[in-house]
């Protein structure tokens, strides 16, 4: 079986939607030809020149970071970006990016650290701003006329849920109204109270059809004054969203934790610095691959004991440890980022097989090389 680069591409959109990114994010194919039958793809949180050198011509090069990201204007062989994209594309070579929507993604980024620093996830840290975008109509019409109403609203984009359509739940009742002077009542007569049976349908829609339903239903129910509700639909919780709260499998005490945590990631120069009492019990933890400092408030409102994550910065740090008793675990950005690649490869294994060679670059793509661990443990 031969893979496309499409054929990649779309198991990663399904893996990391491209509607997750952030606004300001750039993802997906950077350099390609979709049409073009791959070989391999190598997996990396950076697109460096070392990572570029290790992927087979006419391979694929699945980056975490965007190699093009901010205030790009040229791609010119004598700048730095520019040299390696005319050396991805002289050898046939494809990169393509998945970044804040694989950090957003179930599972993503943070779901991958979880798992390499043994928890149990419960819960996304910060998920994603639903919007309610389905309304939900209540329909009272006579029963006679139920089947033609209910046609008219499915025919305006009412009804549909997933792969189904003509979706709705009905039940039978007594309607009740008296006319009054002017009104032309489809059944009954001025002044006198009259008792209809009717059924209640209820139906959902999007609600940018909420005006074309509207129409039909008024089209088609048979009465001067239709009775009827809308609901705009609240949307379920996401699994979506930054970072993650997990459980440890059993309590243990802060100092044996950070030490977990060191030996759950790759090792660099930056290493594993925490904040916090060295004796405090840590059973319930979150965490977020990459800068987390964004999250630190949230961090503290999510009834856990510890937060690790990326380039704490000092003054956000210094003010958190002053306001909460959660503990902070700071590591580097690229070791708390790097078990997602492995997590990008499952996904490709589990679609292709055999048919797709799959590998996770070891090169240490960290821009901190050199560190002094001469520095002793306070209380």
């Amino acid at each position: 079986m031969s893979v496309r680069l499409s054929d990649v591409i779309d198991v990663l959109d399904e893996a990391y939607p491209p509607r997750l990114a952030q606004s300001w994010d750039s993802v997906g194919l950077v350099c390609g030809d979709p049409d073009e039958v791959l070989d391999s793809v190598t997996i990396a949180v950076d697109a460096t020149p070392a990572v570029v050198d290790e992927v087979p011509e006419d391979g694929l090069l699945l980056a975490h970071h965007p190699l093009l990201l901010r205030g790009v204007d040229t791609v010119a062989a004598s700048t730095p970006k520019g040299a390696l994209v005319h050396r991805l594309i002289r050898t046939g070579r494809s990169l393509f990016t998945a970044h804040t929507n694989a950090d957003s993604a179930a599972p993503g980024v943070s779901d991958a650290l979880a798992e390499a620093l043994g928890l149990t996830v419960e819960a996304v840290l910060e998920p994603l701003a639903a919007t309610a975008d389905l309304d939900k109509w209540v329909i009272y019409v006579p029963r006679e006329n139920a089947e033609a109403v209910q046609a008219a609203v499915f025919d305006a984009g009412a009804g549909q849920i997933g792969d189904y359509s003509h979706c709705s739940w009905s039940v039978s009742g007594i309607g009740q109204f008296l006319p009054h002077v002017g009104a032309s009542p489809a059944v009954g007569s001025i002044g006198h109270v009259e008792r209809v049976d009717e059924d209640r349908f209820e139906v959902v829609a999007p609600a940018r059809v909420r005006t074309d339903v509207l129409s039909a239903l008024r089209a088609a129910h048979p009465y001067e004054e239709p009775a009827f509700d809308i609901f705009a639909m609240v949307p379920p919780p996401s699994d979506a969203g930054l970072g993650r709260v997990g459980v440890l499998p059993r309590p243990e005490p802060l100092r044996a934790f950070v030490s977990r945590v060191g030996a759950a990631l790759p090792r660099t120069s930056w290493g594993v610095r925490a904040a916090g009492d060295p004796d405090t019990v840590v059973s319930r933890v979150a965490v977020c691959g990459g800068a987390g400092d964004s999250l630190l408030c949230t961090a503290s409102r999510a009834g856990v004991q510890a937060y690790v994550t990326a380039d704490l910065r000092h003054h956000p740090a210094d003010e958190h440890r002053r306001a909460s008793e959660v503990a902070l675990v700071d590591v580097a950005h690229w070791a708390s980022e790097f078990p997602w690649c492995d997590q990008a490869a499952g996904v490709l294994r589990s679609h292709f097989g055999t048919a797709l060679g799959v590998r996770v670059s070891t090169l240490r793509t960290d821009p901190w090389n050199l560190g002094d661990a001469s520095g002793g443990e306070e209380s």
